[in-house]
């Protein structure tokens, strides 16, 4: 017997025992549960379709073919030798095959998506793997392609028709069988487009779905269950399809089904603690409009500029982009962003050396304004008696109540004596918030409340306050309180230009030339003024006025070891002119874009003063700078195209029609990032939406939320039809 059967011994071989754990690894594999957002979209990066469950095949398939075959256009494609030829992928054929051919970045290869998801697992039958598994980069043989399609018998004729199954409603065998009246498709359209409806609503307004309690006898069911049931009372039409008088199994009400519809708006067009980095691009239309757009959230396991690398990767692949197409990269000063030797913006740029990257201004200036608080003790022990009490004033609900009541009185009675005019508008109620160093012009608001507060802040002697009572009511104080007020009132007005999504690189640039020119005539011309408006104010709220012909006498030091100056050589010198010179010395230090070759080159395009600043020779440079835009052949018709532009700007209205390759450096020079703005606002919109009763929000949820939250100009111009195709299309419904 045992020339025909093998004796099977007791313990088991080991190759036996490391097959079982790997069948018992893939079938745990199996039950793993996809995140269809997570499904990569370079098609050289994908699992065989057999290696997903057969239960979530047909939602994978439907996942690709909604997002269509990936097909980058502005890839910068690589050469590959064929002999003495060098070839590449010709974006001409997406022209020719736009409905299965894939190109995948990662593999410079061409797919065949229809193939990919339904081509039988039968080895090399069906063209192999050329078009699924390794890919096909024969470059020199497009009639491969050709041969691919074959005829009506070929493999991937039989797959394309199983698309087109797949993806047509009106051939699925559910509704074959059904035969579904028109009755009942009516009711079911009716039902699906309210519930559309007051999704539209509730996501346009950053409100939660959910409520605790969503059963009948709830008293609160949620703003979604709640909404439909406001639109089933009052419209006759939804209350006879809607909620109870819709099929249990099909009232369009469930988790999952709000999920669906939301993501087919963003597809159509935190609190919780998790590392989460925000993607927008920046770009000039076709109308020649700056546009800043959101364009997604990606979770990322630490913040290593690696990680971070790889998140943007996943990214730009899921929207079908390419890194080689990056023109400009901005990010915040911190080392893992704008590390000069491993930093995000050097790997980027190390992959592609025209994604210039640029400091975020407004980031800069909050910088600049901190530097000197740091390096100015005075100045310094000023912000921390202001945060101490504020922190004192607010400290209690009580205490905030008792100052504005404060506030009021004297707001009343200046009214009384004529001090403060009456209208719409005026004398609103005023508080005073907190400094943060991270949070742009919130110093300058706090001192300008101070100001107008100060009697009302000085009238709470209780307790500690006192202390901090002898440090307010000094001419020290006052004196630090209006210098900084005014510094930081010419520097705000520059923080607040800077958080516009449309200002270019070169205006921000001059906007801080004016910046340090207003401070340069304060220091020259303001030290009257500032004299007399502080006494002003002293004598207001009766706090001694120094005669500055007096010898000044240091606080904590003897009369002897004192230096001899007067108050007048001290306020004005040793404080009035040394804090404006810091703030100036700050500005230069930090603002040190200007002396880079990029902004020199981009300065030239400025159309002050009649083109006053145009240099041919830099604009040349500028475009060298580019060197994946402008060819040779290019750089020498922009050397012909520069000046004739500059003569005839005011006499054609065309100029981009006239000069393309001045325009495509105009454009360029708009794309580069003045700010970081956009991204800071879209954090602070992710507390309405991501706030404490919604903090288990997935990832895709969040994404397909804050879409629809931040680009409501798209979102408003996006009709219910398309949502209700693509809702139908995501999977199999009733």
């Amino acid at each position: 017997m045992e020339r025909f059967f093998k004796r099977v011994s007791n313990g088991s071989h080991p190759q036996e025992s490391h097959s079982q754990e790997v069948e018992v690894e893939s079938s745990k594999r199996s039950r793993i549960e996809i995140n269809i957002a997570d499904l990569p979209s370079d098609p050289g990066l994908r699992a065989p379709i057999s290696d997903y469950s057969p239960n979530i095949q047909d939602e994978i398939r439907r996942h690709y073919l909604q997002q269509g075959p990936c097909q980058p256009k502005d890839h910068k494609f690589p050469f590959s030798d064929f002999g003495k030829e060098r070839r590449r992928f010709n974006t001409a054929w997406y022209d020719l095959f736009p409905n299965w051919l894939e190109y995948s970045i990662d593999k410079d290869s061409v797919f065949c998506l229809c193939c990919y998801l339904f081509k039988p697992n039968i080895g090399e039958q069906a063209g192999g793997k050329s078009f699924v598994g390794k890919g096909f980069s024969n470059w020199k043989k497009k009639e491969r392609l050709v041969e691919h399609v074959g005829n009506h018998n070929s493999y991937h004729y039989q797959c394309y028709k199983k698309r087109e199954a797949l993806m047509t409603e009106k051939q699925q065998i559910q509704n074959i069988v059904l035969k579904k009246n028109i009755r009942d498709r009516i009711r079911y359209r009716t039902r699906l487009t309210t519930s559309v409806d007051c999704i539209r609503f509730l996501i346009r307004q950053g409100l939660a779905f959910r409520g605790r309690d969503e059963s009948e006898d709830s008293t609160n069911q949620g703003n979604f269950l709640e909404l439909l049931n406001f639109l089933a009372d009052h419209n006759e039409e939804v209350r006879v399809v809607a909620l109870k008088n819709a099929p249990e199994n099909l009232r369009l009400t469930s988790l999952k089904i709000q999920k669906d519809i939301v993501n087919a708006f963003d597809e159509s067009r935190d609190v919780s603690i998790k590392e989460q980095i925000v993607v927008m691009f920046r770009y000039v239309n076709k109308k020649g409009y700056v546009i800043e757009s959101f364009i997604g959230i990606e979770h990322v396991a630490n913040t290593t500029a690696v990680s971070l690398k790889t998140a943007i990767d996943k990214l730009f692949s899921k929207h079908g982009l390419s890194i080689s197409r990056l023109r400009g990269q901005g990010y915040d000063g911190a080392s893992n962003m704008s590390g000069e030797f491993n930093g995000l913006k050097t790997i980027i740029m190390k992959e592609n050396e025209c994604a210039f990257f640029v400091h975020c201004f407004a980031h800069q200036l909050q910088l600049a304004l901190m530097g000197v608080a740091k390096k100015h003790g005075l100045i310094g022990t000023f912000f921390t008696v202001v945060s101490n009490v504020v922190n004192i004033v607010g400290a209690s609900s009580k205490r905030r109540d008792i100052l504005r009541e404060k506030q009021a009185l004297k707001v009343i009675e200046a009214l009384k004596s004529g001090e403060l005019s009456s209208g719409k508008g005026l004398n609103q109620e005023i508080g005073i918030k907190r400094p943060c160093d991270t949070r742009w012009g919130t110093h300058f608001g706090t001192l300008v409340s101070f100001i107008t507060m100060f009697s009302s802040i000085v009238s709470e002697q209780k307790h500690e306050a006192s202390i901090m009572l002898r440090l307010v009511q000094t001419y020290d104080f006052v004196f630090s309180l209006h210098l900084m007020k005014t510094i930081l009132g010419i520097t705000n007005e520059l923080s607040q230009v800077l958080q516009k999504d449309d200002q270019d690189i070169v205006n921000a640039m001059d906007l801080v030339k004016l910046c340090k020119q207003q401070l340069q005539m304060m220091r020259d011309t303001g030290w009257n003024s500032l004299v007399d408006a502080v006494s002003d104010f002293c004598v207001e709220q009766n706090i001694d006025v120094l005669n500055m012909e007096n010898m000044y006498c240091a606080q904590g030091k003897s009369r002897r070891k004192a230096p001899k100056l007067t108050n007048m050589h001290y306020y004005h010198v040793d404080f009035f002119n040394a804090v404006i010179d810091l703030q100036l010395q700050e500005l230069n230090s930090r603002f040190n874009e200007a002396n880079t070759e990029l902004l020199l080159c981009l300065a030239c395009l400025s159309p002050n003063n009649s083109f006053s600043a145009f240099d041919k020779r830099n604009l040349i440079r500028l475009a060298q700078l580019y060197s994946y835009d402008f060819s040779t052949v290019d750089l020498r018709v922009l050397e012909n195209q520069l000046q004739t532009y500059v003569d005839d700007l005011r006499s054609n209205d065309k100029k981009h029609e006239v000069y393309p390759l001045v325009y495509l450096l105009i454009k360029l020079a708009l794309t580069l990032p003045v700010a970081t703005a956009s991204v800071e606002s879209v954090f602070s919109a992710m507390n309405i939406v991501k706030n404490q009763m919604r903090n288990k929000m997935g990832d895709q949820w969040l994404n397909d939320c804050m879409t629809v939250y931040l680009e409501k100009d798209v979102f408003n111009a996006i009709d219910n039809e398309p949502i209700i195709q693509r809702f139908q299309n995501m999977k199999t419904r009733r």
